[in-house]
């Protein structure tokens, strides 16, 4: 299973209006179960590295199936996985604002990530998790 582009629009949309809602321009991508995108968009005003920033969240969270923050701590000199942000050509990111996408929410299959960048790490999140909530019907 992966998302599809119409389920990823659905996501970006919302993250796009979470965003918006707050005042900041932001970046978000969904990419599907292999990291690869889907879909994404880079609001007017965002800062240039922030498309790349999200992709990179998205690859994170769907490579290892968990939030991209969740590796910050075990990443840190002395961590457990010292080293291991380097891995896959520096493409691992353990800043917030990657999350999994699973089919039929929280436990389900992983289809994809979302990724967001553009603001401080708390409000990366959320918006993330905006893109997430849009998909609960599903």
């Amino acid at each position: 299973m992966t998302i599809d582009y119409e389920a990823a629009q659905r996501v970006i949309a919302a993250v796009l209006a979470e965003a918006t809602g707050r005042g900041l321009a932001m970046a978000v991508a969904v990419t599907d179960p292999a990291g690869d995108p889907v879909a994404t968009a880079r609001m007017d005003g965002a800062n240039a590295v922030a498309l790349r920033l999200a992709v990179d969240k998205a690859y994170t969270a769907v490579a290892f199936g968990a939030p991209s923050h969740r590796w910050a701590e075990a990443t840190a000199p002395g961590g457990a996985d010292w080293g291991m942000a380097n891995a896959a050509g520096g493409r691992i990111l353990v800043l917030a604002g990657g999350l999994p996408i699973q089919a039929g929410g929280a436990g389900g299959t992983v289809i994809g990530a979302v990724g967001v960048s553009g603001a401080a790490p708390p409000v990366d999140l959320a918006c993330a998790e905006a893109g997430c909530a849009a998909l609960d019907d599903d």
